[in-house]
């Protein structure tokens, strides 16, 4: 798959097959994807928590706040629920700050996650203090982001935006909208 093909298809995805397990060797192989991303002043300061049985998904679901601008949805109905998640931590004994780390290892791992056939959300509203007591996640780390994975039941369609108006929305078939702004819009000349 190129790679224009693998951006364009790894989208938000909130709502997989909960059927659908993850095997731990490829959330394993996703955070070796992570691992080989760039660093800032190469001090690698990020560790990963990977959850993937039912037992561990339910515990970490709770902790998960979904789509803020769908403001009518909870987050996704039993059974289809993410099937796995990466909790990406910073550890704050080898840096106080974390840059934007997180954002490059998490991106690394959703491009592989599309290219395995999974899908996923990355999650920065998280309830910490609630999944710090629930997984026992020691204070050492800081909670920065949590991937929910699985194989995903939705369809992502990506818009024009339209009169500046950025709220992702689902329409009556349930198909996620995703405006996006134009590159003419982006790019400055000056």
């Amino acid at each position: 798959m190129k790679l224009k093909d693998l951006v364009l298809k790894t989208r938000s995805y909130r709502r997989f097959d909960e059927s659908h397990s993850i095997e731990y060797k490829t959330l394993e192989g996703l955070v070796e994807l992570a691992r080989l991303s760039a660093s800032g002043a190469n001090r690698q300061p990020l560790k990963y928590v990977i959850c993937n049985s039912p037992g561990d998904c339910a515990r970490v679901y709770p902790s998960v706040v979904w789509a803020a601008y769908l403001k009518e949805w909870n987050g996704p109905e039993p059974g289809e629920r993410p099937s796995g998640y990466i909790i990406i931590l910073g550890d704050k004994s080898i840096s106080e700050s974390f840059g934007v780390d997180h954002g490059i290892a998490a991106q690394s791992i959703m491009l592989g996650a599309t290219e395995t056939g999974l899908g996923g959300c990355m999650i920065a509203s998280i309830k910490r203090e609630q999944l710090r007591a629930e997984i026992k996640i020691p204070e050492k780390y800081e909670i920065l982001l949590i991937l929910a994975l699985g194989k995903p039941v939705e369809n992502v369609i990506i818009d024009e935006i339209n009169d500046g108006d950025v709220k992702y929305w689902r329409d009556k078939n349930q198909n996620h909208h995703v405006p996006k702004r134009p590159l003419s819009e982006l790019i400055i000349k000056l």
